[in-house]
């Protein structure tokens, strides 16, 4: 049973929408293992005043990845992918992929062979060696001086960077899930969406989440905003992913509404069950739930091009963990989120915690750049602590 008024939710919302460090817009909701006890809207969708509504389309950036990694997990419940193969194996062109060991006088970058294979569980984990340029200065680098396209132009060469470190040897944010969605389409032999659209958005009854915008998606699309150093924003309407994509990037390309998203959640909840039928087993749930680092720990993301990124970490000083593929709170969090929950976030300013434990789970959507937005994620902490104080445990 939750306990808290529907009144005080939207009191967050609509405090984070007002004043001089206002978010635009947001759309939040929890759930719980069966339906969803609370959604609220607030602020407007789009700088000519549209209201912000509850069926609003985002950009979900990183949300994709948890998705995109289920379509991995029922490739291994099939037997038909092993997660600690090479995984050249069903991607030959990992083979070709080598290590960075600095720059030459001219830029040039200085590459070696990797000592071991990439392995699928490995770009699950981001433990293969791949970064994202505004979280790391060697791929800032290669993208300043024309090595590296830009992650949001979804293609195969921004994803072909090199490996910051030898395979497996620590944990690093990066473009490991798009090459496991590439992995997921040669051993399936279609598209990404496709996949996702059968195995996963159907059986969840997630209509409102793909790759491409629809016409009428298009029409409750939220506008994407700049956070200016000075605090203001400035809208930026012509900031579009890729409408015919060279590749359905599993890292960060779906577009989504909360509502779908809380449909997401309740399967994890609910031991990998969704409204249509199952989508997962529930011993694969679990796994997925699990720590996969072993002594290893994730660590904070440095933002290095800050119109994209500040720096960002959750509940800095608590040790953090990943699996297949979200972020494990390996200590209980100051919310009231306890030891073992799951969570991640999207570039624009999207964070979301799955709490199997409790049967409790929330989405809290904004379209903000540059990520770790202040009043974004101070609204959203305040929607998940105020959710546990009125949840009976």
């Amino acid at each position: 049973m939750h306990k808290e008024p529907k009144s005080r939710y939207d009191a967050i919302l609509a405090d984070a929408t007002a004043g001089p460090a206002r978010v635009p817009g947001v759309v939040a909701m929890l759930t719980d293992r069966r339906r969803t006890i609370y959604e609220g809207a607030a602020g407007e969708r789009r700088p000519d005043g549209t209201a912000m509504t509850t069926d609003t389309v985002f950009r979900i950036f990183s949300c994709t990845k948890a998705i995109a990694g289920v379509a991995v997990m029922q490739l291994v419940e099939d037997g038909q992918l092993d997660l600690d193969a090479p995984a050249r194996r069903y991607v030959p062109e990992l083979g070709a992929i080598q290590v960075l060991e600095g720059f030459a006088p001219d830029g040039t970058p200085l590459l070696r062979a990797p000592k071991r294979d990439i392995t699928t569980r490995m770009l699950m984990l981001h433990t293969a060696g791949f970064g994202y340029d505004f979280f790391n200065e060697p791929y800032r680098q290669l993208a300043e001086t024309g090595r590296l396209p830009g992650i949001v132009s979804a293609t195969r060469a921004a994803i072909t960077a090199p490996l910051l470190f030898d395979p497996g040897e620590r944990w690093n944010y990066g473009v490991n899930i798009d090459w496991a969605g590439q992995v997921v389409e040669r051993i399936a032999g279609a598209r990404l969406g496709e996949i996702l659209l059968a195995r996963v958005f159907a059986p969840l009854g997630m209509t409102d989440t793909s790759f491409t915008l629809t016409p009428a998606a298009q029409t409750r699309l939220a506008c994407l905003y700049q956070r200016e150093p000075d605090g203001t924003l400035t809208p930026r309407p012509d900031f579009e992913l890729a409408q015919e994509p060279e590749l359905h990037m599993a890292g960060h390309g779906l577009y989504s509404t909360v509502g779908d998203y809380m449909r997401f959640i309740r399967m994890i909840l609910d031991d990998g069950m969704g409204e249509h039928g199952r989508v997962l087993r529930a011993e694969t749930v679990a796994a997925m739930a699990t720590n996969g680092l072993g002594d290893l720990r994730i660590t904070p993301l440095r933002g290095v091009i800050p119109t994209l990124s500040n720096d960002a970490e959750f509940f800095p000083g608590l040790p953090k963990s990943w699996g297949y593929s979200f972020m494990i709170n390996d200590a209980p969090a100051p919310t009231g989120r306890p030891a073992g929950a799951l969570g991640w976030a999207g570039l624009a300013n999207l964070y979301y915690w799955i709490d199997r434990q409790n049967g409790l789970g929330g989405f809290w959507a904004t379209q903000i750049l540059p990520f770790a937005d202040g009043p974004s994620f101070e609204g959203f902490m305040a929607l998940e602590t105020t959710a546990y104080a009125g949840h009976d445990r």
